[in-house]
């Protein structure tokens, strides 16, 4: 019996020790996964910002596209946000990145109101493009930027020369207008059997159950680039961009009369911004065609706005 007794006190004892030690060894765990999940989300949120600055030197271009890439150092996501709210609404940038194998959720948003970025929801890989090209409508509105990642390849069919050459002389690793695999997303024009469809005619791209029209070339980029819901979204905040920027040259236009120059561009500038304001989604783009191209008749002489 004193044995036995012994024997259970002991056993006891070890269950004690065991119980403690795994309460320890929990608490360690739970210590360190919300100290590695902070930094995470600190390190997710440094890098959206870095995003964000990296993007500037692409916004100096006034004429032609140019390309640009962005090395993380692990597996990261990049999810492009957008809101039209305000004057100019709000680009937004969040950052996921794996640790220990599973993705961190921050919930954190770095905002931005002059980048206009064109992408599908999110772009994942170690490594990403950034091909950037202005925007005019009539005037310089912004430099548009789409962003796909480096594992994602495109390729061009029968597009027209311009838009072949612009491609080649990127030279942009994931962008191709030949040699296609059977892994690239084909980008067509005039057919009908690719994931990507762009009727330049109807200035229309379609992909899947998506439409999305486009004015100019580089709206065109915007819809391969992205889906649906960033699209119209950001193109709405480029209208919005327009309505400001039609004040300031209503403004500038007013301050030249002392110069001798007609304001004559003030009626068509008050139009565009009535369009812009009230342009619903892009199916809409070509009502302003008459607008636009009144004012970049008119736009010239000695009393040119821009």
């Amino acid at each position: 019996m004193k044995n036995k007794r012994g024997y259970l006190q002991i056993s006891f004892g070890w269950l004690f020790a065991i119980i403690v030690g795994i309460v320890i060894i929990a608490l360690a765990i739970y210590f360190v996964t919300k100290i590695v999940g902070t930094q995470g989300t600190i390190q997710s949120a440094k890098t959206s910002k870095e995003i964000g600055i990296l993007l500037n030197p692409l916004e100096t271009s006034f004429e032609s596209a140019i390309t640009s890439h962005i090395i993380f150092s692990g597996e990261t996501r990049v999810y492009n946000t957008c809101d039209n709210y305000g004057n100019f609404g709000t680009q937004g940038i969040e950052i996921m990145q794996k640790n220990f194998n599973k993705w961190t959720e921050t919930n954190l948003v770095v905002d931005f109101q002059n980048k206009y970025i064109f992408s599908e929801r999110y772009s994942e890989g170690k490594k990403i493009y950034i091909f950037s090209k202005p925007f005019e409508f009539p005037f310089k509105v912004a430099n548009l930027m789409y962003i796909t990642s480096a594992s994602t390849n495109y390729c061009f069919i029968d597009a027209p020369e311009d838009i072949e050459d612009e491609i080649s002389d990127l030279k942009q690793p994931n962008l191709r207008v030949e040699d296609c695999t059977e892994e690239d997303i084909k980008v067509c024009f005039g057919f009908d059997t690719c994931e990507i469809e762009v009727n330049y005619d109807a200035r229309k791209v379609e992909k899947g159950n998506q439409k999305m029209y486009f004015e100019t070339d580089a709206l065109m980029y915007a819809a391969i680039f992205s889906d649906e819901e960033v699209y119209e979204c950001q193109l709405k905040r480029l209208m919005q961009r327009i309505e400001q920027l039609s004040l300031i040259y209503i403004n500038k236009a007013n301050s030249l009369t002392t110069k001798g120059c007609d304001p004559i561009l003030n009626p068509y500038l008050s139009s565009l911004i009535n369009s812009a304001s009230s342009l619903s989604d892009s199916n809409e783009l070509y009502t302003m065609n008459n607008i636009i191209d009144e004012i970049e008749n008119k736009n010239k002489g000695n009393c040119k706005l821009w």
